[in-house]
């Protein structure tokens, strides 16, 4: 079990980070979400020893992580972390820099992990090609790969898949975060990205103003935000008195209805049209299976959060 228990960060005189408190269990996946600045990646580099802490513990099933004033070298041997710098060797193989620190002396283990990784990232077919000549998101993937290699007790991933292609990213996270759980191995997530949450994350932890603002399950944040910046993170809201935060996708186009609403702009999402209009003087989104003409009234109702 990882226990963070009441850390406090600096920056010299910017607190970033206060009185931080909570707990993950061995093969847990862990998302820390925030708006930018919020200390994300600076959590994740205290929890590798980056960093002293001003004050609180960290402790991995019973082993206390410590900064640099009490370690020569940055983090545990039980730890991976992947930062947004990669830190690759540009001049060696993909293969090879996935297999740097595995076994020479069993060589048919070593080229069958090799392909495993290799197969779990997509890179089967630039197994031979330098990193120097990669691309980010290619790069990124190594990355990752390579941190799993040795099947570290607990990886700490920041931003993980922000420089990978819309067309690799989905079936890359899935076999990643699979690949995690299936070997147990405890994971901590920073990220913008929603698609990293849901689906994947057995606890949420919310960081604003140096603190912990909410911390629960995706289903229990997703349907009680209870704060914009909540519901912001899981897609189109709306602020609506006395209801308060209202997804798009609750509000429902009626015939007649009390709460009506002139449309500014349709705008396609594929499955559906989001809707933008004026309600009361001011901007409200709904979700609708067709595009609206500017400047039409509609009425709507506002459903309840779907329940899962």
């Amino acid at each position: 079990m990882l226990t963070v228990t009441n850390i406090s960060f600096s920056y010299k005189k910017l607190l970033v980070l206060d009185n931080i408190s909570f707990q993950v269990n061995k093969g847990e996946h862990l998302s820390v979400i925030g708006q930018s600045g919020s200390g994300k990646s600076t959590l994740l580099k205290l929890l590798y020893g980056v960093h002293d802490l001003n004050q609180g513990d960290i402790i991995w099933n019973n082993q206390a992580i410590k900064g640099p004033k009490h370690n020569l070298i940055t983090g545990p041997e039980f730890m991976k972390y992947v930062s947004q710098e990669f830190d690759l060797m540009p001049f060696i193989t993909i293969q090879e820099s996935i297999g740097m620190y595995l076994s020479n002396f069993f060589v048919t283990k070593k080229n069958q992990r090799i392909e495993e990784l290799l197969k779990i990232v997509d890179l089967q077919n630039y197994a031979h090609t330098k990193i120097k000549d990669l691309s980010g998101g290619q790069k990124q993937r190594v990355a990752l790969a390579k941190a799993i290699a040795l099947e570290p007790e607990i990886i700490l991933l920041d931003e993980p898949f922000s420089h990978i292609d819309n067309f690799k990213k989905n079936s890359l996270r899935r076999n990643f975060f699979r690949h995690l759980k299936k070997k147990e191995i405890t994971c901590v997530v920073a990220t913008h990205d929603k698609n990293d949450v849901l689906g994947f994350a057995d606890k949420v932890l919310v960081l604003q103003d140096a603190q912990i603002m909410r911390q629960g399950t995706p289903q229990n944040l997703f349907q009680f935000p209870k704060h914009p910046l909540i519901a912001s993170f899981f897609g189109e809201y709306n602020i609506i008195k006395p209801h308060g935060v209202v997804y798009a996708n609750q509000l429902n186009i009626l015939a007649t209805s009390n709460l009506k609403a002139i449309v500014i702009n349709s705008y396609f999402k594929g499955g559906y049209w989001l809707i933008e209009a004026d309600y009361d003087s001011n901007k409200i989104y709904l979700e609708h299976s067709k595009t609206i003409e500017k400047g039409q009234l509609i009425c709507f109702e506002i459903l309840p959060v779907k329940r899962f």
